[in-house]
């Protein structure tokens, strides 16, 4: 395991370096500059250019690029140039509430989409394959914040059970906090629980159709146990790959979900960082969901690997 783990970083760390390329150079294309707006609309040419020499903005790209890695490296990511305040700081402030959001969602993910997965593979019932196949793609084809803001008419304003938005600390008060997350983390979660699901039951049919199983079958074996200790754990490699992507496809939608629910994460940040252009900010927040992206992928690769020995010696 360990020498394929070797094997996998470095391609981990180009994506990396080359994530970093990208996003520094995609950030200086946007219209728009920081001085500007840091200065405000009534700020003369001078009072601009002072700004933008006080921000280290009249220095060449790469002189930009390689100080930006290098406070990075020694962990100092520098003042926001716009929004106020420590980099380092605001990401930790809203790091929090997006991971708690995120692994809500994950939760949710994984129990949707086993139940979608088992049920489409094995109901003998057509009516409930029928609501699975319906549930999945409509949780597909439906925008998140269409999603998201039905999710808030019917439980927040026709039944009135849960809030519409808005966070309240998980470790301030579990039960109230358990309340506001329910309704931002299904909204996350519909999506990629749907994707899950579909994964899962292609894997558990194609396992149930296999001659052994059908021996067991013949020899008489509970289904249920060839459910649960056959089908599932040989369909499971593909879907880990499958989960591992979804991780990422949580961070990305989690920008929007907040956004809709009012959630104080990383996602309204980022919103702020943008349309005030504020580059330290952004930057590192997109670096920051690259990262974690890669790591996902990799812990991914590993499990796979230790789930099925020959993708390790192959």
């Amino acid at each position: 395991m360990r020498s394929y783990l070797l094997k996998r970083l470095p391609s981990a760390l180009l994506v990396l370096v080359l994530a970093s390329f990208l996003i520094f150079g995609i950030l200086r294309l946007v219209p728009g500059d920081p001085a500007s707006a840091l200065a405000g609309p009534d700020a003369d040419t001078a009072t601009v250019a002072a700004i933008r020499e006080r921000l280290g903005l009249n220095e060449p790209l790469f002189a930009q690029y390689g100080s930006w890695i290098g406070g990075l490296i020694s962990g100092d990511l520098g003042p926001s140039y716009v929004i106020g305040g420590d980099t380092a700081d605001l990401i930790t402030g809203g790091l929090g509430a997006t991971v708690e959001l995120t692994l809500g969602a994950l939760l949710f993910t994984v129990l949707l989409g086993t139940a979608f997965g088992v049920l489409g593979a094995t109901s003998r019932s057509r009516g409930v394959r029928t609501a699975v196949r319906v549930v999945t793609t409509g949780a597909l084809a439906v925008p998140s914040f269409v999603t998201g803001v039905l999710l808030v008419l019917v439980f927040s304003v026709a039944v009135r059970v849960l809030p519409s938005g808005g966070r309240v600390p998980l470790l301030e008060a579990p039960d109230l906090s358990v309340q506001y997350l329910l309704l931002p983390s299904l909204c996350l979660a519909l999506p990629s629980a749907a994707v899950l699901g579909r994964y899962l039951k292609d894997g558990i049919e194609r396992t149930l159709g296999e001659e052994y199983v059908r021996t067991a079958t013949a020899a008489g074996i509970p289904p249920r146990r060839l459910l649960w200790r056959h089908a599932l754990p040989n369909a499971l490699p593909p879907v880990v790959t499958v989960l591992g992507m979804q991780i990422g496809q949580l961070l990305g939608g989690a920008v929007l979900v907040e956004a809709i629910f009012a959630w104080p994460g990383l996602g309204q940040l980022a919103e702020q960082g943008l349309v005030r252009r504020d580059y330290p900010v952004v930057q590192d927040l997109l670096l920051l969901l690259v990262t974690v992206f890669v790591l996902v992928q990799l812990l991914t690769d590993l499990v796979y690997a230790w789930l099925d020995p020959r993708i390790r010696w192959e």
